[in-house]
């Protein structure tokens, strides 16, 4: 009897927790759903030190596209990227990038869609394109060099982006 009255008083103790829990007011996925649910995240998004890796690596099948305005572009930008302003990339696309590439798209930040925006007109179009998560803002906190219309810069890393070493999360 005191085993089912452990059980029990187990079962309600979950059943309280589950209750009151944030996290679990909505239960978890099925791990199969789960999986293909994050698969498919990563098909659209690459971080940006990902990025940054394969730009350093010499990856040719990528091009980092920056979907900002001239004034944007020119306070600082990726070194490497292509610009094309979203409303350009219609026009300009085919003959400046090469369709066998993955295009990778970034805009400010995470709290702009501009490259959201730039990714649906390069998938209209027929290319392979992903999204850079976090943007130049993200770009520029984890410290890596950036092109502005003074030359190259590099701020500090923010150690709430990235480890103070500069080294990769290898997350």
């Amino acid at each position: 009897m005191t085993t089912t009255s452990a059980t029990a008083t187990t079962a309600t103790s979950a059943a309280d927790a589950t209750a009151s829990s944030a996290v679990l007011s909505v239960p978890a996925a099925d791990p199969a759903v789960a999986a293909a649910h994050y698969a498919a995240r990563l098909a659209f998004e690459a971080d940006v030190s990902d990025v940054h890796a394969d730009l350093a690596a010499g990856v040719g099948s990528v091009v980092v596209v920056d979907s900002r305005s001239d004034a944007a572009w020119a306070q600082g930008h990726i070194p490497g990227a292509l610009h094309i302003p979203t409303a350009r990339i219609a026009e300009l696309a085919p003959s400046l990038v090469d369709r066998a590439t993955t295009v990778v798209t970034y805009c400010w930040g995470p709290g702009c869609n501009g490259a959201t925006r730039a990714a649906l007109a390069f998938a209209r179009l027929g290319y392979p394109v992903k999204e850079m998560i976090g943007g130049f803002e993200y770009w520029v906190r984890e410290g890596f060099a950036f092109e502005s219309a003074r030359g190259e810069e590099r701020r500090l890393v923010d150690d709430l982006t990235a480890p103070r070493s500069g080294v990769s999360c290898a997350c």
